[in-house]
């Protein structure tokens, strides 16, 4: 019986490991796409500054070209003491638009919001930075960053940020030097950032109501937009919002120029649409809500950033407040805003430390 068990075995290997009478074919291989970069450039920036032709040559003089318009704001964003210069490139025959349920401003396909970053020189001279645009290109905002050669002649396409030292002169007082840090393109999107879309920052009726001499004297700038036909649907004059300016007490009450500097400084993340939205710590103009503006609000997230400190802002005691420990720090993992600054604003923290004293429960 073994035996026959056995030689069943043997017959059944044979047949199972013997040449099979069909044709084996190799399998097909599968056709596999190269792995995509990480960062893709699929857009046809401008390597250079000059190439737009919105500044005449010198260019680091900024004096204007053809559809290129100056404009300002009352209470502007913090940039380790940087002056700005900002302009708007409206393609010819386009205009801005009054949007009555944001109280800001639209722009048209191909507008350019260009804002320059300089440093007044010991020599009386201006040394531009960088120079940050805002591009308007198939109906999405687009950031640029160019950074200025030594020569000032040009400044170059930058999305990886850059650091420099600067040695400049404050008005009545000695020279100073600071490390200034250009941001990534990811910083600049970050800050820029509204329900998943980019948008510009400051331009806001109330921001902008404002004079500026570079377009005309004595006239408000909103009016000469108007008037040139660049500045659609605008309401009546009267009924016109006004932006404090933060350090003008002749602008407003202390603690109206106090949310003038928080929304400035802060509102792009902090507020209801911005990236720090879940922080519940709204620091917008309009916010009205005291526990949103920060009062008696504890943080979202303890750690090294609350400086193990309670609430946000605590009434009559600045020391005790998060906002203003945050704002008084230079560690990266610490300090507020995040980005954009590597020193501490000294007279901003004089003005939001009198407001918080000046606050009752």
């Amino acid at each position: 019986m073994m035996r026959i068990l056995g030689c069943v075995f043997v017959l059944l290997l044979m047949l199972c490991c013997g040449p099979s009478n069909t044709t084996e074919k190799a399998p097909v291989a599968k056709r596999v796409n190269p792995a995509q970069p990480l960062i893709q450039n699929k857009t046809n920036e401008k390597q250079q500054l000059s190439d737009y032709g919105f500044f005449k040559t010198p260019l680091a003089q900024l004096i204007p070209e053809k559809n290129v318009y100056a404009y300002d704001v009352n209470t502007p964003l913090f940039s380790d003491y940087a002056s700005k210069k900002r302009f708007v490139f409206l393609p010819e025959g386009s205009s801005m638009q009054y949007a009555e349920d944001q109280k800001t401003l639209l722009f048209e396909e191909g507008s350019v919001l260009i804002k320059n970053f300089f440093y007044p020189m010991a020599d009386g001279k201006e040394r531009i930075i960088e120079t940050r645009l805002l591009v308007k290109e198939k109906g999405e905002w687009k950031p640029l960053n160019y950074v200025w050669n030594d020569t000032q002649t040009d400044a170059q396409l930058n999305y990886i940020g850059a650091e420099t030292e600067v040695v400049w002169k404050p008005e009545n007082g000695a020279a100073k030097t600071l490390h200034y840090t250009v941001p990534n393109w990811n910083q600049c999107k970050n800050c820029h950032i509204s329900e998943n879309r980019i948008v510009p920052l400051g331009l806001t009726v109330a921001q902008l109501n404002r004079s500026n001499p570079m377009l005309a004297a004595d006239k408000n700038q909103l009016v000469f937009f108007e008037q040139a036909m660049l500045l659609k649907n605008m309401p009546e004059h009267a009924s016109w919002a006004k932006m404090p300016v933060w350090n003008d007490p002749s602008s407003g009450s202390l603690n109206d120029r106090a949310k003038a500097y928080l929304d400035a400084n802060c509102a792009h993340c902090h507020q209801p649409k911005g990236s720090a939205k879940n922080s519940g710590l709204h620091l917008n103009f309009e916010e009205i809500n005291s526990r949103s503006r920060g009062i008696f609000k504890p943080p979202v997230a303890a750690g090294k950033g609350s400086g193990e400190l309670q609430y946000s802002i605590v009434p009559g005691d600045p020391e005790h407040s998060i906002l203003l420990y945050r704002m008084q720090s230079t560690d990266p993992s610490i300090q507020m805003p995040e980005i954009g600054r590597s020193l501490a604003h000294s007279e901003g923290i004089e003005l939001i430390s009198a407001y918080i004293k000046a606050l009752r429960p």
